[in-house]
């Protein structure tokens, strides 16, 4: 997928989810890892968060959206997708600023799992202690 052929390019990140969007205005077609949205993200709740960034601009309908999206959960992929759209409509027209930033959309959400450390059972949780 070269640039060349993209008007709008971006990537977001959550957890461990990478997304490259790619976007021109079109029809609103969607191409998520060459498969559609309501394929690639079955539920209702994961594809409001994938639109988000659209629904808040009010641009929904206006771009045809190609992604490629790897690493993490559904989940980490959909916020992943979401802040990949956010930066690539901010590209599109600044204009759009003041409402993504208000609603959160630009900021990177950087918390991942803590790493299990050794003499625990977990990240944080310790093993039960025995004074006798």
């Amino acid at each position: 997928m070269p640039k060349a052929f993209y008007k709008f390019a971006s990537v977001g990140k959550r957890k461990t989810a990478v997304a490259r969007v790619y976007m021109n205005p079109g029809k609103g077609n969607w191409e998520i890892n060459e498969r559609g949205l309501e394929d690639y993200f079955p539920t209702r709740s994961l594809q409001t968060t994938v639109n988000e960034a659209f629904e808040t601009t009010g641009t929904a309908g206006q771009f045809d959206v190609k992604i490629r999206v790897v690493g993490g959960g559904v989940t980490g992929q959909a916020d992943a997708v979401r802040h990949g759209i956010a930066r690539a409509l901010l590209r599109a027209d600044v204009a759009h600023r003041p409402k993504l930033k208000t609603a959160g959309l630009l900021t990177r959400d950087s918390r991942k799992k803590e790493r299990k450390k050794y003499g625990q059972p977990g990240a944080r949780k310790r093993f039960q202690y025995s004074k006798r």
